[in-house]
């Protein structure tokens, strides 16, 4: 049960979790894994760029739950530009000095054509929920060797560049 673009549709992610082919505990592979910055500075200037630290881990329990956490270190944002990396990383934005690290912990579950994501997005000390739909991805048949993937890029208000206008 995938859908046409190869992604796994959300009943097909629930069997597969039921079976408990993906229980136990899982890393993140920073080398193949990213965090990347989409936002618009004041509607007018694109900012796209990528976090180059990234961890994370999570739980696949043997009922199919799935939890974990994401840590990003805010110092890492490369956009390419010296100056607005400086400008990013200040007390203006994220605070990196501050607030070295950016989290999100929370739970995934299939849902329509993939997964639903729910948990807390931790940015500057503030920590507000945050849901997003994302799509999962387990190449191969789900056994032992085969990687789950899920990316998404999340709604608007999931970039961190917009966390800029969150109470500081």
């Amino acid at each position: 049960m995938q859908a046409p673009s190869g992604q796994m549709t959300g009943p097909a992610l629930q069997a597969l979790l039921e079976d408990g082919a993906l229980a136990g505990e899982w890393v993140l592979d920073p080398r193949r894994s990213s965090i990347r910055l989409k936002s618009k500075v004041m509607g007018l200037v694109r900012v796209n760029g990528v976090f180059r630290e990234v961890s994370g881990h999570g739980t696949v329990s043997a009922d199919g739950e799935v939890s974990g956490a994401l840590t990003v270190a805010a110092a890492s944002i490369d956009t390419g530009n010296t100056r607005r990396d400086t400008h990013l990383r200040s007390a203006d934005i994220f605070d990196s000095g501050s607030h070295p690290h950016i989290t999100f912990a929370g739970g995934i579950r299939p849902s329509g054509q993939g997964a639903a994501v729910t948990g807390a997005l931790t940015v500057r000390g503030r920590t507000r929920p945050l849901s997003f739909d994302a799509v999962a991805s387990v190449p191969g048949n789900g056994k032992s060797g085969s990687t789950p993937r899920c990316a998404s890029t999340g709604p608007a208000s999931a970039s961190p560049g917009n966390l800029m206008a969150w109470p500081r």
